[in-house]
């Protein structure tokens, strides 16, 4: 039996253990089954017995002579930059190097078809820092570098499989406001009602004035339409003066938040008052316009798109304080281009979204996506209010007098912000509004 052991010296008081995986090896790995065969009588559970009344005092010794050295730590990841903005790559997207901002751009511009436009001559500079401020020259850039379209598709058709299966797996979770936001959500929904009645507190009004086709422009229905759009202005801007903390920003900022997303928020607000059984829109005064008169009022070419966004916001089914807070989102958004303190914007917004996340999901707890579909929305109306500040400049060319001050300052392209700031033509947005900044 002895012929195929090694023998070790031990110590007075210690034992061998051969079976303690930390002690010393007494016997080699492939003969430990051979000493079974030498002791049949033993059952496994009294080896066990024996192996545990077994003293491994000298184990933590042993084990300090035997030890193997410490793994080297594995080398640091490295990041190759995106290839659009040059911040730090998170991968392969769409076949070139991208960061996440800039992979999710790209996917939300080609699955939406977007079409955007530059404001100054189509050769921004597109980096980490100014990636956001002309969409245009990014996407151009996207596709420069080489990112595909077709990459984007079939990465849409793979995951359609499993969307289906992923949200009949979301489980139902319980969301409730906190102290905080419950108080931002109350303040944001008395701002928004007190500053845009709802469709069902306006006694409508109609009028048949050029109401069966479609031509350049009636004047009576653009001076009736510039209007309402002047105080309409004054309306958002009182509305802004009451989102929390934006009066702490610097005036400059305020006023390149309120110009940046005045047209964005009249957008959204007169589509909220859209009824798609008449295909009408009314506004605040309850002056109710068909498609057609609207487009004759001044909104030309922009009018299907506008209307086709209405009907795209009725699935969702947005109530007063969902249009509020989205509202606000929209005005508090630190992407907007030449503003003095954007990470103080940035910081404003964090609880508005988490408000309208919370809200929504515990108003419609059986459907997550609702937030995120709300969100895609701000993109969509980005993309109209270009359109609608190129349409405020051929307006001035069609009305036979001036615009109307209030509507140039806000609604005109954007291109001449810096000027204004600097001269002070907008440090009160309007004299006899009283709402001045």
């Amino acid at each position: 039996m002895f012929d195929f052991m090694e023998f070790q010296v031990f110590g007075p008081g210690e034992i061998m253990d051969f079976y303690s995986t930390s002690s010393p090896a007494c016997v080699l790995q492939e003969q430990k089954q051979d000493l079974a065969d030498f002791f049949p009588e033993l059952i496994e559970s009294d080896w066990q017995e024996h192996r545990c009344s077994i003293n491994t005092s000298s184990s933590s010794s042993s084990d300090d002579l035997f030890a193997s050295p410490p793994s080297p730590p594995p080398p640091p990841r490295t990041y190759k930059p995106c290839f659009v903005c040059q911040d730090k790559s998170s991968g392969y997207h769409y076949g070139v190097s991208a960061c996440e901002g800039c992979k999710g751009f790209f996917r939300r511009s080609v699955q939406k078809n977007m079409v955007y436009t530059c404001h100054r001559d189509r050769n921004c500079i597109i980096n980490k820092i100014t990636r956001n401020r002309c969409q245009y020259c990014r996407l151009q850039r996207c596709f420069a570098v080489g990112m595909s379209k077709e990459s984007v598709r079939n990465d849409r058709n793979s995951k359609k499989k499993g969307k289906k299966e992923a949200v009949k797996m979301t489980i139902m979770e319980t969301y409730e406001l906190t102290a905080e936001l419950g108080l931002i959500v109350e303040k944001i929904c008395r701002a928004h009602r007190e500053t845009f009645p709802s469709l069902c507190q306006l006694g409508k009004y109609t009028t048949n004035s050029s109401s069966d086709h479609r031509i350049q422009l009636d004047l009576g229905l653009w001076d009736k339409f510039s209007e309402l759009a002047t105080k309409c202005i004054i309306k958002v801007v009182e509305f802004a003066k009451r989102v929390p903390g934006f009066t702490g920003l610097t005036i400059a900022d305020q006023i390149t938040l309120l110009k940046a997303a005045c047209l964005d928020i009249l957008i959204l607000r007169i589509c909220t008052r859209y009824t798609p059984d008449k295909d009408t829109m009314t506004f605040s005064d309850g002056l109710t316009l068909t498609r057609t008169q609207i487009h004759n009022a001044g909104f030309g070419p922009l009018t299907d798109q506008v209307f086709t966004f209405a009907g795209q916001l009725l699935p969702l089914e947005m109530d007063e304080t969902e249009s509020g807070l989205l509202s606000a989102i929209c005005l508090v958004s630190g992407d907007r281009q030449d503003l003095e303190e954007p990470s103080k914007v940035e910081v404003l917004q964090e609880p508005l979204l988490e408000a309208l996340k919370i809200y929504s999901r515990k108003r419609r707890p059986s459907m997550p996506l609702m937030f995120p579909k709300a969100l895609m929305k701000i993109t969509d109306l980005r993309s109209i209010s270009a359109k609608g500040a190129e349409r405020v400049v051929t307006l001035k060319m069609e009305i036979p007098g001036s615009m109307p001050p209030l509507i140039e300052e806000m609604l005109e392209d954007l291109e001449n912000l810096e000027k204004h700031q600097k001269s002070g033509t907008i440090q009160h947005i309007h004299n006899s509004s009283g709402f001045s900044l």
